[in-house]
């Protein structure tokens, strides 16, 4: 029997060949997945891991979610680590793997567990010197490997099935440990072939619990609360190590500028499942979200530009072409799913925008466009804004 990928929807399991269901590297990879809690997993077909993305589909706890690009595929697992504490992508070698690395970059600094999962090359194209589509032209077929290295835990190149099994678990349970995405390159012809080390369910993971130093802990208390009380204008800011403390389930929210939106960039939840998953995904994934059935309410900050770039330096590259934001996504929307949009211009009606969105259209992705001046903006903003114009301009050292 064939197995179809439906890009058009949500898919939770489909049929394949028989030897897909069991003693499998890629019926081993979706276990894994199902029990470190990547339950929803972002994805981009390509040449290189189509095959890899039927065995996912043919895990029914499993959820593939198709995006747009393979940078949304990595902005979503972003977020689906944030709130769920893991999350995976699987993209295609090279053209997928380059596109989806600024995403794996952020998630690194942010101390995110994402398995990012590439279908490679056919592993007798190995050490063949051959040139292959969707690469950048040169027969090594290190070049993506090595990109990720600087941005990830672990990388693994899994082109043996004699080792796959240690590989793949090693790397996951890496990423777990150290809280960093990591790099699972899969040949493009192994996921189907039956292997001794794939007959049984899995060794469940064991990961030792991380407990605090109880004193070293209440010192840290006592110089910040000390630190605290002499500071006039106090402002806590809590950084990613408290991510795990801070996830889970939420009225989800969202709010960007028209200038992120604009390039392409919109920081807000992916809910394609049980849990809210804040992330960053580009502005075109709003129609996976509509897909998904996600009532997020996004409140677009139509500004006309950058206006923090505007404070800290001046000229005509921080004014942006404007666009019809409302109309982009009523464009995206086209009658499928549930969506909303609204201008905004007046307080009154950004209170009846909201009221709509929280009740007669709590069903729907809401959609808010809030129209404000390009000088409107805090003290504090106007105050930092010198600061690192001064600190960004300061003269080099005396040689």
């Amino acid at each position: 029997m064939e197995a179809t990928i439906n890009l058009g929807s949500t898919v939770r399991h489909n049929s394949v060949c028989p030897s897909a269901t069991s003693g499998t590297l890629g019926r081993h990879l979706a276990r894994r997945l199902v029990e470190i809690g990547a339950w929803d997993v972002f994805s981009v077909p390509g040449d290189f891991n189509l095959t890899l993305l039927d065995h996912l589909i043919a895990e029914p706890k499993l959820n593939l979610v198709g995006c747009c690009n393979e940078l949304n595929a990595g902005y979503a697992a972003d977020g689906y680590a944030r709130s769920r504490g893991v999350g995976a992508c699987v993209v295609t070698f090279t053209v997928g793997g380059l596109s989806v690395l600024n995403a794996i970059a952020g998630a690194y600094s942010e101390n995110l567990p994402v398995i990012c999962i590439v279908g490679g090359p056919n592993s007798n194209d190995y050490g063949t010197n051959r040139i292959l589509h969707h690469t950048i032209g040169l027969p090594d077929f290190s070049q993506e490997l090595r990109c990720f290295q600087t941005v990830t835990c672990a990388q693994v190149v899994v082109n043996n099935l004699d080792d796959a099994h240690e590989q793949i678990d090693t790397a996951i349970s890496t990423a777990l440990k150290e809280s960093k995405p990591i790099y699972i390159s899969i040949s493009c012809n192994l996921p189907g072939i039956p292997h001794p080390t794939f007959g049984r369910d899995p060794v469940p993971f064991f990961l030792a619990p991380k407990v605090s130093n109880q004193l070293g802990l209440e010192a840290a208390v006592d110089a910040a609360v000390a630190f605290l009380h002499k500071a006039v204008k106090a402002v806590l800011v809590g950084g990613p190590k408290l991510r795990e403390m801070l996830s889970g389930d939420t009225a989800v929210i969202a709010e960007t500028g028209d200038s992120w939106f604009n390039c392409q960039k919109l920081r807000l939840p992916q809910n394609c499942g049980e849990a809210c998953k804040c992330c960053i995904v580009t502005a075109q994934d709003i129609s996976t979200m509509i897909r998904c059935g996600q009532n997020t309410i996004i409140f677009l900050i139509n500004n006309g530009g950058y206006t923090i770039e505007v404070e800290i330096h001046d000229g005509p590259y921080n004014v942006i072409k404007n666009w019809d934001y409302t109309g982009l996504v009523n464009a995206i929307h086209n009658g499928e799913g549930k969506c909303w949009t609204t201008k905004v211009r007046t307080e009154e009606d950004l209170v009846d925008a909201i009221s709509t969105a929280t009740n007669e259209q709590k069903d729907s992705l809401c959609f808010i466009e809030v129209f404000a001046h390009k000088d409107d903006t805090s003290k504090e903003l106007l105050e930092w804004g010198s600061r690192v114009s001064a600190a960004n301009s300061r003269p080099p050292n005396p040689q």
